[in-house]
C-alpha cells in the first residue's frame, strides 16, 4: 500500500514522504496513529495544508527559541556546596540543580534540556550546554564553589 507520512517518523522517513508499505502495517498502525495517509489526491491536498501549518508553528517555536537563548547568553549562575580538601564534592550538581538555579533567577529551563555529560563532581566554573530546539543551544555559566 502507498502511504504518506504526516510526520516524521524514524524509521520509515520524513514529513511529506511517499513510501510502499505493507497493507497490514499501514492499515493496523500507520493509519490509526496518524502517522501516514493513504497516497490519494484528496490526502496529498490536506497534507500540503498540514505542512504549512506545521512550518509556522516551527518557525514560530524557533524564534521563541532563539529569544530565549539570547536572554540565557551571558548568565552564570552560582551554587555553594560542601567539598573535601582536594575540590571534590561531598555529592554533585545536576541538570535539575541548574534548572532550580536558573528558576531562582526568573528562567525557566526544562532540565531534560540541559545537557551534562555527567554530574559535576568537582568545584570550579562550567559551561553547560542548553538545547532550546533543534537548531538553538544556549550556553549557561555554572560556577560551584565551596560552601564555608
Amino acid at each position: 500500500m502507498k502511504v504518506i507520512l504526516r510526520q516524521n517518523y524514524e524509521p520509515l522517513g520524513k514529513m511529506g514522504a511517499r513510501l510502499e508499505v505493507k497493507d497490514g502495517y499501514a492499515r493496523n498502525y500507520l493509519i490509526p496513529r496518524g502517522l501516514a495517509y493513504p497516497a490519494t489526491s484528496q490526502y496529498e491536498k490536506m497534507l500540503l495544508t498540514e505542512t504549512r501549518l506545521h512550518d509556522k508553528r516551527v518557525a514560530h517555536l524557533q524564534k521563541a527559541a532563539a529569544d530565549q537563548a539570547e536572554r540565557l547568553s551571558g548568565i552564570t549562575v552560582t551554587t555553594y556546596r560542601k567539598a573535601g580538601e582536594e575540590g571534590r564534592l561531598f555529592g554533585s550538581v545536576t541538570s535539575t540543580d541548574i534548572a532550580e538555579l536558573l528558576a531562582e533567577q526568573g528562567i525557566e529551563v526544562d532540565r531534560r534540556k540541559i545537557t551534562l555529560d555527567e554530574p559535576i563532581k568537582v568545584l570550579g566554573n562550567y559551561q553547560v550546554r542548553i538545547h532550546l530546539h533543534e537548531q538553538v543551544n544556549a550556553m549557561v555559566g555554572v560556577a560551584v564553589l565551596k560552601e564555608e
